[in-house]
């Protein structure tokens, strides 16, 4: 990762902590089941608002086609009690069976089914449309959403959660939208339709049917009780799981170096266990609904058979009526099973959609003043005054505590210190990747929270050891920090970096792809491009992050060669932690648990002898000075 055209830091980048951010422990706290079910779903509904007339005739087709659908079985009826009827009329010699009219309806039969089966695949087609349109949006929202939140969010959410939300629960929410809503509408008229036909048919084999209905739904709302906790633990656990890939590839070669990969694999092991026992609990109740309705619909069935047969024969209802019914009965349980499936459905899309809405309803960033005041160019004077500085701000003791220090434009300023003095977070604050607690950070006299976030990082390019390269072309990396630049620009950047040389020793020189991980070019390589990338974008400032420490010598030469003319008539801020590279820097400030204890340059700090002489000395013991 090398500079900044005034946006979000790439995704890359990783909080604090191990591997960049809070482990799968920190999912222990969530609840396993959908906290506020109607407002998830008022919610979801919410983007289909613009889509109203749409699914309105999505509504009438599927009506439609559910109209001409349960119509059938009564034609069909009417069609044996002909055929009975004419029979009948052979034996007594009274007439014959009218073929001729039982044709026109068999006919007309066919016409209606391809109607409801063209309004069936019409209705499917357009609400397809509707639910890519609704993810489309979702996903669009939380790209959004991820670059209006603060720093502060990612140092306790790892990555791979986000990008479970942004593709497995967008998914289970396509899929609801695409086929349950849909089949909702289908099932639902149609349980409506085929009641009052079969009313129309038999009141009193209706009754008996809705009572073995009536036991039906029981067994639905039981099972459905029971499943929806186990649906938001197996969304939950499958987050934790894709965290912990996510985690454990990115940094695949520190697992190597360390041995780690016995402790990642039973690691995944045990996540995987829970997953497995989530997925495996919310499939079982779930797949308890299909045998359960099944066997009350064959109990509805034997005894429709047996009331309607004692019917029949006492010639209260006719064999056409009691085939229908029958026929109805079969159809009426399946829109009825379709209608328990979509209730584990919509747990499984409520518990998935939730985690979306939680993720969207994040505290965002606090916004950019407006109107906001114009950065100042040409070297201007920046200070920090009185700044102190918590990343939690309930600890009572910052990781900044009234730093103050004044710097002149074109200063070359190195910040050193041991691990955790706040040499970092300095630069954090710096870029406004975080704000400050208390006091202020000013540039030309202005306070930085009076400029647009683009404006302000648009001053500053950024050099650190961490590279970021992305899969693409040498020319398009180093082009990523001004997309307007040409070819002419991006060769004299490359030669100012010394990255030409190396670049047209490659087969296709600027052409060249990257790879993903960028490990088709060397380390040192990677960082002179980086720095390439800077001398494009000609910042004000720059903030630099000794970047020598894993490459050869030669290398090294030519990095600081390429950093020192980078640095000309600059203001310059050196994370330094080899003490030796910034004897010539104008100031030096000396952090000690966020403190500055010391500053001045070089020799006014080595002849105090205080804790800068500490430093030098540890690294440079038995070395003349």
């Amino acid at each position: 990762m090398s500079d900044n055209r005034g946006g979000s830091m790439p995704s890359g980048i990783r909080g604090p902590g191990p591997m960049g951010g809070g482990g799968p422990g920190r999912f222990a706290a969530m609840g396993s089941r959908a906290k506020n079910f109607k407002g998830t779903m008022k919610q979801l509904v919410s983007y289909l608002k613009p889509f109203r007339l749409t699914i309105i005739i999505v509504w009438v087709l599927a009506l439609a086609s559910t109209f001409f659908t349960i119509v059938g079985p009564r034609i069909m009826g009417l069609i044996t009690d002909e055929l009975v009827a004419g029979v009948a009329r052979q034996l007594a010699g009274t007439g014959s069976i009218a073929f001729n009219g039982i044709a026109s309806i068999l006919l007309g039969l066919f016409v209606l089914y391809i109607i409801s089966a063209f309004c069936s695949w019409l209705q499917s087609f357009i609400m397809t449309n509707v639910s890519i349109k609704v993810t489309y949006n979702l996903r669009d929202d939380i790209n959004r959403k991820i670059h209006r939140l603060p720093f502060s969010y990612f140092d306790g959410v790892s990555h791979g959660d986000i990008l479970s939300r942004l593709t497995n629960d967008v998914d289970t929410i396509n899929q609801t939208l695409n086929m349950s809503l849909t089949q909702i509408i289908t099932s639902v008229s149609s349980v409506v339709g085929i009641l009052c036909i079969m009313f129309s048919v038999s009141w009193i084999l209706t009754v008996i049917s809705l009572c073995f209905l009536s036991l039906s739904i029981i067994f639905i709302t039981l099972i459905v009780r029971q499943s929806q906790k186990f649906f938001k633990d197996q969304q939950r656990s499958l987050g934790t799981v894709n965290g912990h890939v996510e985690e454990m590839f990115s940094n695949h070669l520190i697992v190597k170096a360390f041995s780690g990969e016995a402790e990642s694999v039973k690691a995944f092991s045990s996540l995987n266990k829970e997953l497995y026992r989530a997925a495996w609990k919310a499939n079982f109740f779930s797949g308890l609904l299909m045998p359960l309705t099944n066997f009350v619909g064959n109990l509805t069935y034997v005894a429709i058979c047996v009331v309607g047969g004692i019917f029949a024969i006492r010639g209260t209802i006719t064999i056409g009526s009691i085939q229908a019914f029958l026929q109805y009965i079969r159809s009426f349980n399946h829109p009825l099973m379709n209608i328990a499936n979509i209730s584990n459905i919509l747990q499984q899309t409520a518990a998935a959609a939730e985690r979306v809405f939680e993720f969207l309803g994040e505290t965002e960033e606090v916004p950019d003043p407006s109107p906001a005041q114009p950065v100042p160019r040409s070297n201007s004077v920046l200070a920090f005054e009185h700044v102190y500085f918590s990343y939690d701000p309930k600890k009572p003791v910052p990781v900044i505590e009234d730093f103050s220090t004044r710097i002149e434009g074109g200063q070359k300023i190195a910040i050193v210190g041991p691990t955790g003095a706040g040499k970092t977070t300095i630069v954090k604050l710096l870029m406004r990747f975080y704000d400050v607690s208390d006091g202020s950070i000013t540039i030309g006299g202005k306070d930085i929270r009076e400029f647009t976030r683009n404006d302000l990082r648009s001053l500053f390019g950024m050099v650190l050891q961490d590279t970021w390269l992305f899969s693409g072309t040498i020319a398009e990396n180093i082009r990523y920090s001004r997309s307007e630049a040409s070819d002419a620009e991006v060769e004299a950047a490359a030669k100012a970096a010394q990255v030409d040389h190396f670049v047209r020793s490659f087969p296709d020189g600027y052409n060249m792809v990257l790879n993903e991980e960028s490990d088709n070019i060397s380390v040192g390589q990677k960082q002179l491009l980086t720095i390439a990338r800077v001398i494009l974008a000609n910042p004000e400032m720059l903030i630099l992050d000794e970047a020598t420490s894993s490459v050869d010598t030669r290398t090294e030469r030519l990095i600081q060669k390429a950093m020192d003319l980078l640095m000309q008539g600059r203001t310059s801020f050196i994370i330094a932690h080899r003490l030796s590279t910034i004897r010539n820097a104008d100031l030096i400030l000396v952090l000690k648990n966020g403190e500055i204890v010391e500053q001045g340059n070089h020799r006014e700090l080595i002849d105090r002898k205080g804790f800068y002489a500490e430093l030098y000395n540890s690294q440079f013991a038995g070395k003349k000075i």
